[in-house]
């Protein structure tokens, strides 16, 4: 049986048959014991956007572990998600395939956007989570591995985030993020988490630029897995300050170098270069983020500046700005040149929206620039 201090993976693409073949290797069926439990997936369906552009979890491998699970006489199996701020998770259960998912298995969805909630006292400090979390019994969290654009990777413990009411997830952002994400691990027990690592996107939470891995793990401490993908992604535990502060809250450990990998190869002899990890592609955050003037913005919108701002990049018209672009809540009411988002509406220019997705941003950049240009040649 899987104990706490290790990491089983296995590659290969029946991304669902590799799945149950993982969860009999770690005898899932006997660590949750009673058959009668009431069994939560929490998979990520952070946006309506199929699972190879590397955003959200393959429902190939949730229906690994729905089958495993009623395979092994489990009956009492839901699948829990709420997507972020900006996006209905609704539009992504039926777009990311969970629709169909759930009608083949006959397992009931929650929507998480849809709860009640109510306040928990996770190590001091308080937070809204909603009411479903109170009726699991043995909580199986799904996350991706992946980028993201305020705290450079997200996998286990941020995963949780979408058990929370739309309204938390914003103060979230006003908290900085970092803290309450390590605290609700207090107040939320994962009890055994598979990590789809088959082609999350190394830059943008919500992906769109895929690196194929073809890897699906499983493993019971967060912390560590936080800590594994960090190195993955080539990042230190102290660069994603909510590892760090989740350890020492006692949630889990991320000391790797107690940690036992275990690689059980490919499966039914997949040989796969992804087997040998290798370095990711230069992140693409780090080489736009100077132009922007961020405080408690919100995922949806920061993401959505990030890939226009990218796209001007590579047009080599990000250099032509003029000014930082100020972004996020903490830009209410306050003026400023250039800002994206209805917190940025007393700015000069205001690129409006709640979240403005990307090609508005893009499309709405790029004539600021022209004018800048225009300006500069009446000179």
């Amino acid at each position: 049986m899987i104990s706490k201090n290790q990491i089983w993976k296995i590659y290969g693409t029946a991304f669902k048959d590799m799945t149950k073949e993982l969860l009999a290797k770690t005898e899932l069926a006997d660590l949750i014991g009673d058959r009668k439990a009431r069994v939560a997936i929490k998979p990520n369906l952070v946006v309506a956007s199929p699972a190879e552009f590397g955003g959200t979890t393959h429902p190939e491998v949730v229906a690994g572990i729905v089958e495993y699970l009623q395979e092994n006489q489990f009956e009492n199996i839901t699948i829990v998600e709420g997507s972020w701020v900006g996006d209905r998770t609704s539009d992504a259960y039926k777009y990311c395939g969970y629709k169909e998912l759930c009608e083949k298995y006959d397992v009931p969805f929650v929507d998480g956007q849809k709860q009640r909630w109510h306040e928990v006292n996770c190590a001091g400090m308080k937070l809204n989570v909603i009411d479903y979390v109170d009726k699991i019994d043995f909580l199986i969290n799904v996350p991706v591995i992946k980028g993201h654009c305020q705290t450079k990777m997200t996998c286990a413990l941020k995963n949780l985030k979408g058990l929370l009411p739309n309204t938390e997830k914003s103060r979230f952002h006003r908290m900085g993020l970092h803290k309450p994400i390590a605290h609700l691990q207090a107040g939320i027990h994962q009890d055994f988490i598979v990590i789809d690592h088959i082609c999350g996107d190394y830059d943008f939470e919500e992906g769109g630029n895929p690196v194929v891995r073809n890897c699906v793990m499983a493993a019971l401490d967060p912390v560590l897995v936080d800590s594994y993908a960090c190195s993955l992604l080539q990042y230190t535990p102290d660069e994603v300050p909510y590892v760090r502060m989740a350890e020492k809250l006692g949630i889990g450990t991320a000391d790797l170098d107690s940690a036992q990998i275990i690689d059980l190869g490919g499966f039914r002899g997949y040989a796969g270069k992804e087997m040998q990890e290798d370095y990711p592609r230069k992140h693409k955050l780090l080489e736009v983020s100077y132009a922007v003037d961020e405080v408690d913005s919100c995922s949806a919108c920061y993401a959505s500046l990030v890939g226009a701002l990218w796209r001007l990049k590579e047009e080599g018209l990000l250099e032509m700005l003029d000014t930082p672009i100020g972004i996020g809540q903490g830009m209410q009411g306050k003026t400023g040149k250039l800002g994206v988002g209805k917190c940025t509406k007393d700015f000069d220019v205001c690129i409006m929206g709640c979240p403005p997705d990307e090609e508005k941003i893009y499309q709405e950049l790029r004539a600021y620039i022209g004018r800048d240009k225009t300006a500069a040649s009446d000179k």
